[in-house]
């Protein structure tokens, strides 16, 4: 079982600023030092920290995947990036998809899919409502993907503990962050790339098969 001295000092400050306060009662007013008993000021902060997890746990998925691609030549690279402007927002890019991660309200991170499309998508924090529809992005090639997002949601718990939801569920930054990097990596997939490798395959086979006088 973990200490008190095991704790991280995001989860212990709040003691340093009681100790302060108790030492100088006057000055917790002026310097407003008790705003982390706010619930609203509570979520903000939860809000980034659950948004830097997230992008931490895909800047180390997509470490391990593009190990796998030999400097590119076997298949295209996923990319992780910060949106400007932000406190932690970031996109995770492939082929010309995108998928966008964004605090777009007091409390919610939403999570969607876009089409790189030059001109119909601004990456500027703000997310437009795209998102995945039965694994398809988009009506027709070069088309803006016009479905729904999904939000995460912040909740605030009886001794001012901060959660994340989705759907009324409690989850984890690894738990999301796993299923939309295997969601992602999926959809982004190159398929043309993938059957003329499979094809490749397919010829390898049947020559050996001839080979040794049988047939595919």
């Amino acid at each position: 079982m973990g200490t008190f001295k095991d704790l991280m000092p995001a989860q212990n400050g709040w003691i340093h600023e009681l100790a302060r306060a108790e030492i100088h009662p006057e000055a917790e007013k002026l310097l407003q030092l008790g705003r982390s008993w706010d619930p609203q000021q509570l979520v903000e902060e939860s809000t980034i920290e659950f948004l830097t997890e997230l992008r931490e746990q895909f800047t180390e998925f997509a470490r391990v995947f593009n190990g796998y691609a030999e400097s590119g030549t076997r298949f295209q690279e996923v990319k992780v990036y910060s949106v400007a402007q932000t406190a932690a927002d970031f996109m995770v890019f492939r082929n010309q998809i995108k998928l966008l991660v964004a605090n777009t309200a007091h409390g919610v991170i939403q999570i969607s899919f876009a089409q790189h499309v030059r001109g119909a998508l601004a990456v500027d924090g703000q997310i437009h409502g795209y998102g995945p529809v039965q694994g398809q992005v988009g009506s027709q090639p070069g088309a803006p993907a016009v479905t729904q997002s999904q939000d995460l949601l912040a909740q605030v718990g009886p001794f001012r503990d901060i959660f994340w939801t989705f759907q009324g569920e409690k989850v984890k930054a690894e738990q999301v962050a796993k299923y939309y990097f295997a969601e992602f990596a999926r959809l982004t997939r190159d398929t043309r790339r993938s059957k003329a490798g499979n094809q490749i395959l397919l010829d390898q086979i049947k020559a050996l098969l001839q080979e040794k006088g049988l047939d595919l």
